[in-house]
């Protein structure tokens, strides 16, 4: 597949609620434009802002060709640029984390302050002029104690999703948490292929037997369709906890890029652990008035999934490395006076979903693997196990479509 029309009449000839075709999982040029098309012009989740807990803490993300830096500055706030220097080009920082008191090129020591205006250029011409040569900007917000940051010139539109998710993750408290791990891997599968398995718990009966001691592969656990529109035990979860002032019932984007919704666990569960029980023993998050508040899930395409219970809280990073690899960052936050091998043990805490993750590795790679193969066929998704599949792959296709722009050989008719 080499163009944009090729491009367009795979999306194009696709079979309503079914998987998609080979090509769009395994082609390079496919790759290249849901970097150019989707990655590159949609809010991405870069990192919990509890992450960055002083002046001078930093991560860094690759998302696709673009080396990016998030950094908290002097005055407290959280600003992302391009890690490449204004010189010659040389990545600022290399490692993923770190701290530092200015951002110093390692190349020939040109110095920026944390909000990107350049310090210092050594033996540069009279007429050289630092103000012209800041790092460039990377949009940034942060929304409840989540970092988002866009690549593209005007990003989309945020207001909506910054009041929904401001709101619903205010009682988990998340700028005082803290991190107690983090998890990355590489998965050798396609990024949707990734997206799409998260969205469905169909395989979850046979492949998490960790996480099914605690979450309900019942479909109807996650089939809503409103904010009164749930199975009755989701309803009755709903009234209990707004009634404690905690947002819980569904809530979402029109075309379903993100969703919010509080769930009760499975069998009263308080925690995804193997007991059952809290994992941080008596304390919560924020303001959560009880253990058994569930899991409220989030999440946004084309990047994160999260779940916030009330003794910690998970966030996932999902970033395209290849057409068939995807960068996995797992973050496990706690409160932020919880202190490891006190109030909680470290395996206790991750054991769950460290399982799930590298059993959801397997179950992507041997999708990947599968599809690669000329016998593939895309089949049919269930409409009752897999709508959520159904929902991204049509956000995805729709997305990328109308920023591929209309078939010019049509146009011209």
């Amino acid at each position: 597949m080499s163009d944009a029309a090729e491009i367009r009449a795979q999306l194009a000839a696709r079979q309503k609620n079914h998987a998609l075709p080979r090509s769009l999982y395994c082609d390079e040029a496919v790759f290249q434009a849901d970097l150019a098309h989707v990655f590159a012009r949609e809010w991405l989740f870069a990192v919990p802002a509890c992450q960055l807990v002083k002046a001078g803490d930093y991560a860094t993300l690759q998302i696709g060709a673009y080396p990016v830096i998030v950094v908290r500055g002097a005055d407290g706030m959280i600003r992302a640029f391009h890690n490449v220097c204004r010189h010659r080009g040389q990545r600022l920082c290399a490692k993923s984390t770190g701290s530092t008191p200015k951002l110093v090129c390692p190349y020939h020591q040109w110095t920026y302050d944390l909000d990107g205006k350049l310090l210092w250029a050594k033996d540069m011409q009279e007429d050289f002029d630092p103000r012209a040569h800041g790092l460039k900007k990377v949009h940034c917000v942060d929304i409840g104690g989540m970092v988002f940051i866009c690549l593209a010139d005007v990003p989309p539109p945020i207001a909506d999703l910054a009041g929904a998710l401001g709101r619903y993750l205010a009682p988990s408290g998340l700028k005082e948490a803290r991190v107690a791990h983090v998890s990355t891997i590489i998965e050798k599968g396609n990024w949707k292929l990734v997206l799409e398995n998260n969205r469905e718990c169909y395989h979850c009966g046979g492949a998490h037997p960790s996480l099914c001691r605690t979450y309900s592969d019942n479909p109807r656990m996650t089939a809503m369709d409103g904010p009164d529109a749930a199975s009755p035990d989701i309803l009755a979860h709903w009234q209990r906890c707004e009634a404690a002032g905690l947002p819980s019932r569904f809530v979402n984007h029109p075309d379903m890029q993100w969703r919010l919704a509080r769930i009760p666990l499975l069998n009263n569960a308080d925690s995804y652990t193997m007991s059952t029980k809290p994992a941080v023993r008596g304390k919560r998050m924020g303001t959560i008035p009880f253990n058994d508040a569930g899991s409220l899930l989030f999440f946004h395409y084309p990047n994160t999934w999260n779940h916030f219970l009330a003794d910690h809280a998970i966030v996932f990073r999902v970033l395209p490395v290849s057409a068939t690899e995807t960068e996995v960052t797992t973050t496990w936050l706690v409160p932020g006076d919880a202190v490891e091998g006190v109030d909680y043990d470290l395996k206790e805490l991750t054991e769950v979903w460290l399982a799930t993750n590298d059993e959801d590795r397997q179950v992507v790679e041997e999708n990947q693997v599968g599809i690669r193969s000329p016998a593939y066929v895309p089949g049919p998704y269930s409409l009752v196990q897999e709508e959520g599949v159904i929902q991204f792959v049509d956000w995805y296709c729709n997305t990328l479509g109308a920023r591929l722009g209309p078939d010019p050989a049509l146009a011209a008719e």
